[in-house]
């Protein structure tokens, strides 16, 4: 396993790379317009991981710093996947001084509960105080302005 390097400049994300996995690999983003991935990024506290300056992780937090974070699009690779960069970038994000003492710190996800498990996340505690608006499709419609 190569030495992972984490960082939170979002100057030297691969907004390319993001944008490619986003849209075409991760189920919950697919479509996703390129311009609405680099929103998303100018909004977010943004973890990019690499393995000799070559971007191969990323996550982002949504948050006010204070009371909220929302934890999205967090990504590995597939061919660096299994090698532990996932609880890696897990870590920093969670030892991030600006998302300390956050009253709610949420996520949704369909297939990686015990990664986000051993980081304290569980299901809701009263899932029936929580609301949504979800609009699915919303990438894949005509026409989409962002």
């Amino acid at each position: 396993m190569g030495a992972l390097q984490i960082s939170t400049d979002k100057g030297q994300l691969d907004i390319e790379l993001i944008h490619r996995f986003l849209s075409t690999e991760a189920y919950w983003s697919r479509g996703i317009p390129r311009a609405t991935v680099e929103r998303a990024i100018a909004g977010s506290l943004c973890f990019g991981g690499y393995i000799n300056g070559r971007m191969v992780s990323f996550a982002r937090v949504v948050t006010d710093g204070a009371t909220f974070g929302y934890l999205a699009d967090v990504l590995v690779l597939p061919e660096h996947r299994g090698q532990g960069y996932a609880k890696a970038l897990m870590a920093a994000v969670m030892a991030h001084p600006q998302l300390q003492g956050l009253r709610r710190f949420s996520l949704a996800t369909s297939d990686a509960h015990g990664l986000y498990a051993g980081f304290g996340f569980a299901a809701p505690e009263r899932p029936q105080t929580l609301m949504e608006k979800l609009d699915p499709d919303v990438y894949t419609r005509e026409p989409f302005r962002p």
